[in-house]
């Protein structure tokens, strides 16, 4: 806003028409998921020979399994004299590896540790059994029924079946993953953002999107597997100042994973009784 420049934005899961639209009248940067990226390119509706910059945010989903064979397919249609650029909070160093493929001499630009979590974000782990998660959850949303939660899940399935649980226990929710239309998913952020809801069950890749102000718990029901993960995770509270809680359900199959997040923050998280 106000640079003067001409800017579009292209993503699945809605109708391309408004969107080759605005590219026919011109723009000067492009913000696109790869796979609707591509088919407009097939199309003949996206044109990259004068691209002189690419990039890749939250790099490290991009370039994960899910999204490498789009990116692979989309480096030979990019001009060979480009700046490529990478931005993500977290880069485990399987990620690095691979971003040796897409850049050439490489600099990196650190601005605070990977490892480092916000000061200002209480952290604690509750140590219990997989099956007893589900009644742990509703006591704890029931005593902060007046705060903004955003609660991960490992799948989508689980998810989906987090917020179906929480629903029965006559606890509003909603479920964002990648399994939603973008119009499912922009009315639950909308109602999440608004405070309709104050309850969003999430996937990480899901939750990337999430940036809400007075968000002022996270919880882990499922620990990440890379402790990098974590570190992003909790990073949606204490925000702009503000403090944040971020809890942890860490079950007995979890526990070295819990070693793994307090060895790379070098922070031990506040254990917390079941029953408090």
């Amino acid at each position: 806003k106000y640079t003067g420049l001409k800017h579009a934005t292209i993503f699945g899961g809605v109708k391309q028409g408004p969107q080759t639209d605005r590219l026919r009248r011109g723009i000067d940067i492009l913000i696109a998921t790869p796979g609707r990226l591509l088919d407009l390119i097939a199309q003949g509706e996206v044109e990259l020979g004068n691209l002189s910059h690419f990039v890749l945010d939250e790099a490290d989903r991009m370039l994960d399994m899910g999204f490498i064979a789009d990116i692979r397919r989309l480096l030979p249609l990019l001009p060979v004299r480009r700046q490529t650029l990478l931005f993500s909070a977290t880069m485990p160093r399987d990620i690095v590896a691979l971003s040796g493929s897409v850049l050439r001499d490489p600099v990196r630009v650190e601005v605070t540790p990977a490892s480092s979590t916000v000061d200002r974000v209480d952290q604690r782990v509750y140590f219990v059994e997989r099956p007893e998660k589900k009644s742990l959850l509703v006591s704890v949303l029931r005593k902060q029924a007046d705060k903004s939660v955003l609660v991960f899940s490992r799948t989508k399935h689980g998810a989906d079946n987090i917020a179906r649980m929480l629903k029965r226990a006559g606890i509003r929710s909603e479920a964002i993953h990648g399994n939603k239309s973008q119009g499912q998913r922009q009315r639950a952020l909308g109602d999440f953002k608004s405070g309709k809801v104050k309850v969003m069950v999430a996937t990480d890749i899901a939750a990337r999107g999430i940036d809400v102000s007075e968000l002022h718990t996270v919880i882990n029901y499922d620990l990440p597997d890379a402790a990098e993960t974590y570190v992003h995770r909790i990073g949606r509270t204490g925000r702009a100042g503000r403090s944040g809680v971020a809890l942890t359900f860490c079950s007995q199959d979890e526990h070295a994973k819990v070693r793994d997040i307090q060895k790379l923050t070098g922070r031990k998280l506040e254990t917390v009784s079941c029953t408090a």
